[in-house]
């Protein structure tokens, strides 16, 4: 008999208990033995990943890279339909006269946490070149972004003209005004990145149980009411086949910044999760 199927997932709020025990007992329902173990960051989720200590990881963009750096040959097999194609977007209260990157030089840029992709990695590349300040809201570092703390508190600090510029995902920044957190209309978008892809689901050796596991959530239907709530709280209507061709800039990004050397050693100064 094969063992179970083991998959990590990183605990980056309270529901992703709720979630990940659903899919167990949603997997168990359609015959598949699966269980999963929870992390507090990445960078140890991705290690025993490596180490076969799991079968399987939904990894944050930034943890696939370094996956990847550590072995070659793992595999993107599945991700979300709203993983595809997100951007990031650097943006000014509406009152201001900066109209592009370069009238930031000399001001105050706030991002999220060192390690997050959409709120720090990937937009201070629209910057590249500009002399700025910035200024790190470090929340939840060793959550790759996926606690929007950082996004939300860099957001406060642009509302209350603490910063001339905040760095944010393009959702987050349409979440942030329809929540209150900025006021309506009272922001522009002056860069935007190119689409990049968002999670995965990784795996890095063999597994029985591999291929069958993906079969099946590829085959989660939304109309299903069993996984309708489970596709719900984990923000997806579809699992689609993964790639890995939206996570480009992002490795340029992490080349740009060091923070993983060309095997996935952590190298980015003071990052400790």
């Amino acid at each position: 008999m094969s063992p179970p199927l083991l998959m990590g997932a990183v605990a980056y709020d309270p529901k992703v208990v709720t979630i990940w025990d659903g899919f167990r007992h949603w997997f168990a329902d359609e015959g598949l033995d699966f269980d999963y173990v929870l992390y507090s960051h990445y960078e140890r989720q991705v290690e025993d990943l490596v180490a076969g200590r799991i079968d399987a990881a939904w990894n944050s963009p930034l943890a696939w890279i370094r996956t990847r750096r550590m072995v070659p040959g793992a595999r993107a097999v599945a991700m979300r339909d709203t993983d595809r194609d997100l951007t990031s977007v650097l943006v000014v209260r509406a009152t201001s006269t900066i109209e592009q990157p370069a009238d930031l030089a000399g001001a105050t840029v706030a991002t999220g946490a060192v390690d997050s992709p959409q709120g720090t990695l990937l937009p201070l590349g629209l910057l590249e070149g500009v002399d700025v300040e910035v200024r790190r809201f470090e929340v939840g570092v060793g959550l790759h972004g996926d606690h929007v703390g950082g996004e939300r508190d860099a957001a406060r600090a642009l509302a209350a003209g603490d910063v001339d510029a905040a760095c944010m995902l393009d959702a987050n920044h349409l979440l942030f005004s329809q929540e209150g957190t900025l006021p309506a209309g009272g922001t522009r978008v002056i860069a935007q990145t190119s689409p990049f892809d968002h999670c995965n689901m990784s795996v890095a050796g063999d597994h029985p149980l591999v291929d069958r596991f993906v079969a099946l959530l590829l085959a989660m239907d939304y109309a299903d009411p069993a996984a309708r709530p489970l596709m719900d709280l984990e923000g997806l209507t579809r699992w689609l086949p993964g790639r890995v061709t939206g996570y480009a800039a992002l490795e340029a990004a992490v080349d740009r910044v060091g923070f993983y050397d060309p095997k996935g050693a952590i190298t980015a100064d003071g990052y400790r999760p």
